[in-house]
């Protein structure tokens, strides 16, 4: 049966590999972005690919526009199968240095979009007892770094409130599943469109993956829900146990390299465009991928990993219990 997916953020980055990826499979995808041009391509690429795609100009932040997207998906396209949270804004600056206004308009987007989606997928989805809900979080989601104190904050919240409702979906004993996919520092356009006061270029900290790495483990997630969350590669791995294991010396390692590792060694280009009040693509498609394709892995073994833990676990398993036997045949002399 032909999936229907919403996938908020659509027109770049993240979101627009995971509208491809699942257009690829021929679902029924609705778009929603506030950039036109960059809808209007990624809509392009879905119906090459032998998908259907409905393009729905929508700002997350107005609950409003995001309710009415899912009206219209769900009457064009079908019932929701699966709704795909991607969306957001940032600020790349020191904390001090942040308006009252653009950390509202950073929260708005990138944590209360979130909120808006689940809100408007809940709706049609709770009455059917079905339907699954992806959360694109990020290791940010459990660990802050510096000069990005707005999005931090929007991915711990993200974190907080998807494990709350998902306790309650298990209270109520429904069927609609709802998991959290914790992302690394991943080659999007964000570093070329968001408003930043650095003094240098911004970049992702490496290592850094390709878009397509992350839609790939989200429409994993889409398929096997009951997990509550995935981590997808090995900074993100490295970076949630180090802050478990010593959250005090991270803070300090992170204050001494931070500011260094998410910056070029060139300036930002003057009159760049930028997307907190306004899209940048829309007049201009800028596709899934951003500046750093030369730097940028296309795969993740630790994403492979983490889809087959099961079987990884049952390996383990299998040679622990050999390791014990031969061990023990050493001891008696066998």
């Amino acid at each position: 049966m032909t999936e229907v997916v919403v996938v908020t953020g659509a027109s770049g980055g993240i979101g627009r590999a995971v509208a491809r990826a699942f257009g690829a499979r021929q679902a029924r995808v609705a778009l929603l972005a506030r950039g036109e041009e960059g809808l209007r391509s990624a809509a392009g690429e879905i119906t090459r690919d032998g998908g259907t795609a409905l393009a729905i100009p929508t700002d997350v932040a107005d609950f409003a526009q995001v309710d009415a997207a899912a009206e219209r998906a769900e009457k064009e396209l079908g019932p929701l199968d699966v709704w795909v949270n991607v969306a957001f804004t940032s600020v790349f600056a020191p904390f001090d240095e942040i308006e009252p206004d653009e950390y509202r308009r950073v929260t708005e987007v990138s944590y209360l979009g979130y909120v808006h989606g689940t809100m408007a997928a809940l709706r049609r989805m709770k009455p059917r007892d079905r339907g699954t809900i992806v959360q694109v979080g990020s290791a940010l989601a459990y660990r802050g770094i510096p000069l990005q104190s707005a999005y931090c904050g929007a991915k711990h919240a993200i974190q907080g409130f998807n494990e709350a409702l998902r306790c309650e979906l298990l209270h109520d004993g429904s069927h609609v599943r709802t998991t959290m996919v914790q992302m690394p520092a991943v080659n999007t356009p964000q570093f070329s469109w968001v408003r930043s006061k650095l003094p240098r270029h911004a970049q992702p900290v490496p290592p850094i993956y390709q878009p397509e790495v992350a839609a790939r483990a989200v429409l994993h997630a889409a398929a096997h829900p009951r997990r509550r969350e995935y981590w997808v590669g090995g900074s993100t791995v490295g970076t949630l146990v180090a802050n478990a294991v010593a959250p005090g010396l991270l803070d300090r390692y992170l204050a001494r390299t931070g500011y260094r590792s998410q910056q070029t060694g060139s300036a930002d280009p003057a009159g760049r465009p930028e997307n907190l009040w306004a899209p940048a693509d829309r007049a201009r498609d800028y596709g899934a991928h951003g500046e750093f394709d030369g730097q940028a892995t296309p795969r993740s073994v630790q994403l492979w990993a983490s889809r087959h833990h099961g079987l990884l676990a049952a390996g383990g398993g299998a040679l622990a219990a050999a390791a014990v036997a031969a061990w023990r045949r050493i001891r008696s002399g066998a």
